[in-house]
């Protein structure tokens, strides 16, 4: 069986969850153009924003062999994430609607 961990993204102090959306899209795409392989193994995202603080978050459901590959890209692309536990693992079963979205790859 699959196992996954979650990622979670932060949007910028106080960025507006218009804007965090935007830089959401452009990182994905960075990833389906450049890393198709990695974006692959991302399963699925939550169907609505969170907050941490004066932050908004979004969080994925990615393969847990992923993460460690992933984290150095999103330094990169200057996107931030809380620590990714790798001893938390999920199955697909965990993500299902209507919290969660399934990635169409």
């Amino acid at each position: 069986m699959d196992e996954y961990v979650r990622l979670t993204l932060l949007a910028r102090p106080g960025e507006v969850e218009s804007a965090f959306k935007g830089r959401l899209s452009d990182l994905w795409t960075f990833f389906l153009r450049n890393h198709e392989a990695l974006f692959e193994q991302v399963y699925a995202e939550t169907t609505v924003f969170e907050r941490d603080g004066d932050r908004l978050t979004r969080t994925y459901l990615i393969e847990a062999d992923a993460a460690q590959a992933i984290a150095p890209l999103l330094r990169e692309q200057r996107m931030d994430f809380t620590p990714v536990d790798e001893a938390d693992l999920y199955s697909k079963f965990e993500a299902t609607p209507p919290d969660w979205f399934w990635i169409e790859h």
